[in-house]
């Protein structure tokens, strides 16, 4: 069976003036148009080629590489809206459609959004969906307490971020525990920290058992990622030099670095502090 929205391995059936048919085991064919040819191959070759629908709906194979494959969630960019929905850029020449009734608000063209893309039983065709609730369920859990995940960033709220575990659960990593700069469609490893009565489940970015920074800390390890790993203070520093980088104190500064260095974050130099 040839998966539309996946990577399929074909063997190459035929040659016409249009392209190369591929085929699969059940006698399923589909055309790989003569842009997306190899320049060398022979009939037998197997090739792994991306699957959808072309703007005529009709199933074709591309060698390019989708942004997003089916059953996924993803950060995409939309590259137009229309009277049937916004229209997103995953790398291919037709672009993904986000009908109306699966965006979460009105997307705009050139904004960035997490969807989650689906085959449409009615259309067969590839869709998208910005209302990524509805594909996560924290009903029945695939995840244990220190599992090591996969998370998406999906969007910030007062207590931290919401994060998706594994393309399957939601989760949150809390504010005062995150040591670095993040962002909405961010893709990162996490550690399952505690899953609660009700099936929350509370996210850490960093092993568990690490001590958990202070506020000063936190902020000095952000700026020092911001800043490719290096900033030129250290506990010598001129004391104005280090409330204009870090708008802090002397003393707070120290005792931050103190706790970084404590916790094997960073190294201390005469030129600066660098993280490890």
């Amino acid at each position: 069976m040839i998966r539309l929205g996946e990577y399929n391995t074909l063997e190459i059936l035929r040659t016409t003036s249009v392209g190369i048919f591929l085929g699969d085991d059940e006698d399923n064919d589909i055309l790989l148009p003569i842009k997306y040819m190899p320049e060398a191959y022979e009939i037998g070759d197997k090739l792994e080629v991306f699957c959808y629908l072309d703007y005529d709906e009709r199933p074709v194979a591309t060698n390019l590489e989708p942004g997003i494959l089916v059953n996924e969630f993803q950060l995409l960019k939309v590259a137009d809206v229309s009277e049937y929905g916004a229209f997103l850029d995953w790398g291919l020449e037709k672009h993904l459609l986000v009908p109306f009734r699966e965006q979460r608000s009105k997307m705009l063209e050139g904004q960035w959004y997490v969807v989650f893309c689906y085959l449409d039983k009615k259309s067969n065709r590839l869709v998208a969906s910005n209302k990524i609730d509805k594909f996560l369920s924290n009903e029945e859990l695939t995840v244990r307490v220190r599992e090591k995940v996969e998370l998406i960033v999906t969007r910030q709220t007062d207590l931290g971020w919401e994060v998706i575990i594994n393309n399957a659960h939601k989760g949150l990593v809390y504010l005062n525990e995150v040591f670095k700069e993040i962002a909405i469609g961010d893709a990162m490893p996490g550690v399952i920290k505690e899953i609660r009565a009700d099936n929350k489940i509370d996210v850490s970015l960093q092993p568990l058992g690490e001590k958990i920074l202070e506020p000063a800390a936190n902020k000095i390890f952000a700026t020092l990622e911001a800043h490719g790993g290096y900033l030129p203070l250290n506990d010598k520093s001129d004391p104005e030099a280090i409330r204009e980088e870090l708008q802090m104190s002397k003393k707070t500064f120290k005792k931050g670095i103190g706790t970084l260095y404590k916790a094997r974050k960073i190294e201390i130099k005469p030129d600066g502090i660098h993280s490890l």
